[in-house]
């Protein structure tokens, strides 16, 4: 056979090595793809994910919220300022649905069985439930006695008690869960029911209040701090 000229073994090698860039290039850019899809998939679930603790503690920032404008409203209560009720009815109607109905009913159903099925801090278990069964009975005093407390009387006087009695209960029993129990929960359960354990929290939430519910409610938290004047934040700070 005769020898190959200068010109083929050329020819050859630059065919060798076009073939080679091909196949490489046929190996390598579908896996830069699927590392790609997969990043963009972790960042979003990343960016997404709240624990069942940071999501049962921001409810509780709500409630802190809410008792707020109770605390103002006995302000103005006691030094016979007048204000339109409707406030202390809007408040209460947002503990009732998004506190009682939905925040302590996951509570109730997600968070508190599990510690009385491992056995731990059964005792305060039962007296938060208990709490939620109280709140629940001054939430209704509150939006039956709010109406009719513009001027002084019986009405009053039931409002002024209840959300004293609300405030005193609900000061200690969030911070409790806060510092208590919501620290312990992810001990209680496999990694696998920690994660569907927040992905429940917030399809209940979704279907209950809409895709923005945590942001509508605070939205509408705000607007009753606006109508109490207690929105601007720099007003608590000390002066001296």
């Amino acid at each position: 056979m005769a020898e190959p000229t200068d010109i083929e073994k050329r020819t050859l090698i630059t065919r060798t090595a076009m073939t080679g860039v091909a196949i490489a290039g046929s190996l390598i850019l579908p896996s830069a793809i699927v590392a790609k899809g997969r990043k963009g998939n972790g960042a979003k679930k990343d960016e997404a994910e709240v624990t069942p603790p940071e999501d049962l503690m921001r409810e509780h920032g709500v409630l802190d919220r809410l008792l707020l404008v109770y605390e103002a409203a006995l302000r103005k209560l006691a030094s016979n300022e007048d204000f339109d009720p409707a406030i202390i009815t809007n408040a209460a109607g947002i503990v009732r649905d998004f506190i009682e109905n939905y925040h302590e009913k996951s509570e109730e159903e997600a968070v508190f069985p599990r510690f009385k099925k491992a056995g731990k801090m059964v005792s305060l278990v039962d007296t938060l439930l208990m709490q939620h069964q109280a709140g629940r009975r001054v939430t209704q005093t509150i939006l039956q006695a709010a109406p009719g407390s513009r001027k002084d009387g019986d009405d009053r006087k039931r409002l002024v008690a209840s959300i004293q009695s609300f405030i005193t209960m609900y000061r200690p029993h969030a911070a409790r869960e806060d510092t208590d129990l919501f620290p312990l929960l992810r001990d209680l359960v496999s990694a696998h029911e920690y994660d569907a354990m927040a992905e429940d929290f917030e399809n209940k939430e979704h279907r209950l209040f809409g895709d923005d519910g945590f942001e509508m409610m605070t939205k509408r938290v705000a607007g009753l701090e606006q109508q109490m004047e207690i929105h601007d934040l720099a007003q608590f700070t000390p002066r001296q």
